[in-house]
């Protein structure tokens, strides 16, 4: 879908409302930590930094940036949450990560070049401030404090999608699963009594999509699950009934 671009002034968000990132990691702290690229500057550098942006607004499924498009800036999230995702030529997708408000999507090559080799699609409306290459590279020599954001960003996203490859390289499908469900209940887990609930509701195409499976098998997976009483399933909400078991089969071989 064609991006929608304004000439509106940006607004300068303090708050963004929620700066945690959603992915497969054996290290939940580096989940649960906040995240912001602007936060490393200075009030007066970060109106320098969102005067040379420009606005952008995306709705629900909009992409942000499409596979084999070429680089040519980067997209700092606003507000709202955007999925970035890989696509095989059979149309297979893999989810690499869930980016909340303060995350940046578009790199590696922050300073253009290349063809983007994964997509960015909107699960939220968004607001984005979108950073031209060229101008970023000047940002960068100006402001030192935006340098070693953007540095932290990218060292941020690498170990990101290193532990991503690492537990799709050394977990059985079984295991991944048991092992996601573990860690939305840290990252998105509401304590009800001893159950634990997810405060965010996931299709289980969204969920294949991040271990790197199918939706019917993760819908037998979870029956099978839900059958052992480990989980239970209602809709879109998956509740923790049992999590010692749960963590024993993510350990599984």
């Amino acid at each position: 879908m064609a991006s929608k671009v304004s000439n509106e002034p940006l607004r300068l968000l303090t708050k963004p409302e929620s700066s945690r990132a959603m992915y497969m990691t054996e290290v939940l702290l580096e989940i649960t930590d906040n995240y912001d690229i602007l936060s490393y500057l200075t009030s007066d550098e970060r109106k320098m930094v969102l005067g040379e942006a420009t606005r952008q607004r995306r709705k629900v499924g909009d992409f942000i940036f499409a596979q084999g498009e070429p680089h040519t800036g980067i997209f700092v999230i606003q507000a709202g949450r955007a999925r970035t995702y890989y696509a095989s030529s059979s149309g297979r997708e893999i989810t690499l990560a869930h980016w909340t408000a303060g995350h940046f999507v578009g790199g590696p090559e922050v300073f253009g070049g290349g063809l983007h080799m994964w997509s960015a699609k909107a699960l939220d409306d968004c607001e984005i401030a979108f950073l031209p290459s060229r101008a970023l590279r000047r940002l960068m020599i100006q402001l030192p404090n935006l340098a070693i954001g953007l540095v932290d960003g990218l060292v941020y996203k690498g170990k990101c999608y290193s532990a991503l490859l690492q537990i799709l390289g050394t977990r059985p499908a079984m295991g991944r699963l048991a092992h996601l469900l573990l860690t939305l209940a840290e990252r998105e887990g509401v304590l009800d009594s001893a159950p634990i609930v997810f405060g965010r509701r996931l299709s289980h195409g969204e969920l294949a999509n991040m271990i790197g499976s199918t939706r019917q098998w993760v819908t037998m997976s979870l029956k099978r699950f839900e059958k052992a009483g480990i989980v239970a399933c209602e809709k879109r909400r998956i509740v923790i009934l049992d999590r010692a078991r749960l963590e024993e089969a993510a350990l599984a071989e």
